[in-house]
C-alpha cells in the first residue's frame, strides 16, 4: 500500500511538472522590442534649376537644406512600443527669398536671391506613435499623432494602423488611415499685397520707391484667398507575402484627398495677354497660382524582393499613380544590396520616374488672364527624372562600441544624384546612427 501511495505521489508530480511547464510555454513570448532603441538621422539637401515657381517658371532654383531627426523607440512592457520622432530642417532658398524681391540689396533678378526675410527659415515636427502586438504577433494595431510648424503654416495630424499575419507569418495584410490639418499663413508676393481689397495700389510705397517700367500702368486683378485651411485624409491597403524561401512580393493601394487651400500663396504667374510690367528686372505677377480646392489621389505598387544567394539580394519596385488634376506617373526602381561581409552591406540603386503635365500647368506666360486655374509651377510640368544612389551600412548585433549606455547598433550612409529633364537637378547625403540602450 505504501509503494502504491509512492508511485501516485510520483506520477501525479510529475504530470503537475508537466502541466506547469506546458502552460509556462504557452505564456512565454518574445517582448516585440528587447530594449530601447535610438536613431540619428541627419542630410544634406542641395539643388538647382531654372524654373522657379516663385517667380512664374523662370529663374533660379537654388536651395540648400540640413535636416536632423531623433527616433527613440520604447518598449512599455513585452507588446507595446512608444515611439517619439523629433526633427528640424533648416533651409535657405534663392528662389522663396523673391517673394519680396525689392529689398534694396541689389538690383532685383529672377536669377538672383533676394535678402528678404522669406529667404530662409526653420521646419520643426515631433511625432508621437504607439503600438499593440497581440500575444501571437500576428496582430499589430499602432496609433499616430504629430505636429509640424513653419513660417507659413501649422500642421496637426493623427492616424493609426492594423496589420495582420496569417499563415505561419508567411501572409501579412495592412490598412492604415492619416488625418493633416493645416492651416496657411497665407504670405504673397510684395507687389500684389498694394491690390488686395483695401490696398492703396500703386500710391503703396514699393511704387513710390521705384520706378514701374514696360507697361507702367501696373494694375492686377488680384484677391486674397478667403479659405487658409487644408485638410488631407489618406487611406491605404497592404498586402505581402513570402512565396517561395528567396522570393518575397507585397502590393499597395493608396487612396488621398485633399480639399480646401491646395494653391501656393507665393507662386506667381503671368499672362500672356496682359502687357508686362518690371521693376528693375523683375517682372511683376500677374496673379498667384490658382488650383482647384479639391484634389483625388491614387497610387498602386508593387515590390518583389529575390534572394540571389548570401551575397547578393535584388529589390524591385513599381507604382503607377494618377489623380483628378491630370496627372499621371510611373516609377520604377531597383536595388541590390551587396553583402561584404558580416557587418558591411553596400546598396547600389536606380530610380526612374515620368509624369504628364496636369491640366492646369503652363509654362512662363502660356496662361491667359480669362483661365480659371493656372499654374507655372514645374512640379506639375510633364518631366522625366533619373535618380541614382550609393549607400553603405555597418551593422553590429552585439554592440561593441558605446557612447555613455548606448551600444552602436548600426551606421547607414548614403549619397543621391537626382536630375529632372526640365533643368531641375539636386544631390543629398543622409547618415543614420542605431543605438540601443544596455
Amino acid at each position: 500500500m505504501k509503494n502504491t501511495l509512492t508511485i501516485l505521489i510520483i506520477l501525479f508530480s510529475l504530470h503537475l511538472c508537466n502541466a506547469q511547464a506546458q502552460d509556462s510555454t504557452s505564456t512565454y513570448k518574445k517582448r516585440v522590442l528587447e530594449t530601447a532603441e535610438v536613431d540619428f538621422l541627419s542630410s544634406y539637401y542641395t539643388q538647382d534649376g531654372d524654373n522657379a515657381a516663385v517667380s512664374g517658371g523662370i529663374g533660379t532654383e537654388e536651395l540648400t537644406d540640413a535636416t536632423a531627426a531623433f527616433i527613440v523607440s520604447i518598449p512599455l512592457n513585452d507588446d507595446d512600443v512608444l515611439t517619439i520622432d523629433a526633427g528640424i530642417s533648416a533651409y535657405t532658398s534663392a528662389s522663396s527669398s523673391n517673394v519680396d524681391p525689392f529689398d534694396g540689396g541689389g538690383i532685383a533678378n529672377p536669377y538672383d536671391a533676394s535678402t528678404g526675410a522669406s529667404e530662409g527659415d526653420v521646419w520643426a515636427n515631433l511625432t508621437g506613435t504607439y503600438s499593440h502586438s497581440s500575444d501571437d504577433r500576428n496582430d499589430i494595431w499602432s496609433a499616430k499623432l504629430s505636429v509640424s510648424s513653419e513660417y507659413d503654416y501649422f500642421s496637426i495630424g493623427f492616424g493609426g494602423s492594423y496589420t495582420k499575419l496569417f499563415n505561419e507569418k508567411n501572409t501579412e495584410v495592412s490598412i492604415n488611415g492619416n488625418v493633416f490639418v493645416d492651416t496657411w499663413n497665407a504670405l504673397y508676393p510684395s507687389e500684389l499685397r498694394p491690390f488686395a481689397a483695401g490696398g492703396n495700389g500703386l500710391n503703396n510705397n514699393l511704387f513710390n520707391r521705384y520706378t514701374v517700367t514696360g507697361n507702367p500702368n501696373y494694375n492686377p486683378d488680384f484677391e486674397t484667398f478667403d479659405n487658409e485651411g487644408r485638410n488631407t485624409y489618406a487611406v491605404g491597403f497592404g498586402f505581402s507575402q513570402i512565396m517561395t524561401k528567396k522570393l518575397q512580393g507585397s502590393l499597395a493601394l493608396d487612396f488621398v484627398m485633399q480639399d480646401g487651400l491646395l494653391s501656393t500663396p507665393f507662386q506667381r504667374v503671368y499672362f500672356s495677354d496682359v502687357a508686362d510690367s518690371f521693376i528693375e528686372q523683375f517682372q511683376l505677377a500677374d496673379d498667384v497660382e490658382q488650383l482647384p480646392d479639391s484634389r483625388f489621389k491614387v497610387a498602386l505598387g508593387g515590390r518583389l524582393n529575390y534572394y540571389i544567394d548570401e551575397t547578393f539580394v535584388v529589390r524591385t519596385f513599381y507604382r503607377y499613380y494618377f489623380d483628378d488634376w491630370g496627372i499621371t506617373s510611373h516609377t520604377i526602381s531597383v536595388e541590390v544590396p551587396i553583402k561584404l561581409s558580416d557587418k558591411f552591406t553596400i546598396y547600389p540603386s536606380y530610380r526612374f520616374y515620368n509624369q504628364s503635365a496636369a491640366d492646369y500647368f503652363g509654362a512662363y506666360e502660356s496662361h491667359l488672364s480669362t483661365d480659371e486655374f493656372y499654374t507655372s509651377d514645374y512640379d506639375l510640368s510633364e518631366y522625366s527624372a533619373n535618380q541614382f544612389s550609393l549607400g553603405a551600412s555597418y551593422t553590429d548585433i552585439f554592440t561593441k562600441f558605446h557612447i555613455w549606455k548606448l551600444g552602436l547598433k548600426s551606421i547607414d550612409l548614403k549619397y543621391t544624384q537626382y536630375d529632372r529633364d526640365n533643368t531641375l537637378s539636386a544631390s543629398i547625403i543622409s547618415a543614420g546612427f542605431k543605438f540601443v540602450l544596455d
